[in-house]
């Protein structure tokens, strides 16, 4: 760029290259434009498939019904038997059944996805909140919230059970419930009482009765065991229109093993403590026409001292004496171990009394160093105590606690 003038040939090829250009944008702009036409008419592979039919159909709601009863806001429903849940032309992928603290009902989806049942139960007057999801074949979810409220029932019953929570208890201790009410749907209400325990081992209920469920092992618990009981009575429907008021866990622990046999013929009673002979006691059982009776048992009592009446167990005025020391309750109808300050040498030497169990003691219990006061110091509610050679039957199972008595088959049945 000197300010020379262009020579004609320059500027000839120069208009030249204008037009070649132009040609050449032309020939780009139309080749956009062809481009720009074939995308939006969707011709050729959109690389889709279905040529955006799948996009299309994800915007369509779900095909899967979900369907709760009770209906919504509903009131007095029924604690068993009214709430389903139920899914169609889809399945149920998640059901969640929870009350006002928000603690959850456990409950399954069965019969592959079209329902979901409850475990167990649902607790009285309470509030219930429902939210079930479903999922039709194309994987669209559908979902349903609901609530309702359960009755308030007019009647209801009670478990009184042994033993308490937080105690220590002897390998023998079955967990026994006696009810306020008799029952008449067993199963409805022994399914309401949960027993867990570490280490695990089989636990099963027996019915003495309609007002009595015991709970034991097949054999002696292991010392050691820690034992957990739910208590879901809480609107279980034991008898028509009488529900159960009670939602409780509790726990008890089994402690030394300590199994005590009496031999009416020798009249020695053998201390085993953790499979070692621990003790040997000379005692005195049931005189003939009063003879004690076999079998094992339980102690279910201790008392340091308690009053004992022939009266209170049928057997007129023969005795009536105030201050029996460390006596231990083996069953219900009046057999106990306990100290005796009046026997004179009966003790290993001859059976004189009305059926118990017993052993040297002073009046007044003071002297821990006599026979009686050792067995009650080394002594738990639990503990067994097991007689043999007495003429007499075998005690009953539900005479006391002692369903050791019954086999393991004829126990769960």
């Amino acid at each position: 760029m000197n300010g020379r003038p262009i020579s004609g040939a320059s500027a000839h090829a120069r208009k030249r290259g204008r037009r070649r250009g132009a040609k050449t944008l032309f020939a780009a702009a139309s080749g956009a434009t062809l481009l720009l036409v074939t995308a939006c008419g969707g011709g050729g592979d959109s690389g889709d498939g279905d040529g955006g039919k799948g996009k299309a159909d994800d915007n369509k709601p779900s095909q899967a019904v979900v369907t709760i009863a009770p209906k919504d806001g509903a009131d007095a429903v029924a604690t068993s038997g009214a709430l389903r849940i139920s899914a169609a032309k889809g399945k149920l992928s998640e059901v969640t059944v929870k009350d006002p603290k928000g603690k959850a009902v456990p409950g399954k989806i069965v019969a592959d996805g079209a329902k979901w049942a409850p475990e167990r139960h649902l607790a009285a007057g309470t509030k219930y909140k429902v939210h079930a999801i479903a999922k039709d074949s194309e994987g669209r979810a559908s979902a349903k919230d609901s609530a309702f409220t359960t009755l308030v029932p007019k009647n209801t019953f009670v478990g009184q059970f042994n033993p308490e929570d937080g105690t220590k208890v002897g390998v023998g201790m079955p967990f026994s419930v006696n009810f306020s009410r008799g029952i008449t749907s067993p199963a409805a209400v022994e399914k309401a009482i949960e027993i867990k325990t570490e280490p695990s081992v089989p636990v099963e209920g027996h019915w003495f009765g309609n007002d009595r469920l015991d709970f034991r092992p097949e054999k002696y618990w292991k010392p050691g065991t820690k034992v957990t009981v739910k208590m879901n009575l809480d609107g279980v429907e034991g008898r028509p229109g009488v529900y159960g008021k009670q939602s409780k866990t509790l726990t008890f622990e089994i402690g030394r093993s300590q199994v005590s046999t009496v031999d009416v013929k020798t009249k020695k009673m053998t201390v085993v403590r953790d499979g070692k002979v621990f003790k040997k006691i000379p005692v005195t059982t049931g005189k003939p026409g009063y003879e004690t009776w076999n079998g094992q048992m339980v102690i279910s009592e201790r008392l340091e001292v308690t009053r004992m009446n022939g009266e209170t167990v049928g057997y007129g005025g023969e005795y009536d004496i105030k201050d029996v020391p460390h006596a231990q309750r083996l069953s219900t109808s009046g057999t106990f171990i306990h100290g005796n300050y009046w026997g004179g040498d009966a003790f290993g030497n001859y059976n004189a009394s009305h059926g118990c169990i017993g052993l040297r003691d002073v009046r007044g219990g003071y002297d821990k160093q006599v026979p009686s006061a050792w067995f009650f110091n080394h002594s738990m509610v639990g503990d067994v105590v097991v007689v043999k050679n007495s003429n007499d039957k075998i005690i009953a199972p539900d005479n006391g606690y002692n369903g050791w008595n019954m086999s393991w088959e004829k126990w769960k049945s």
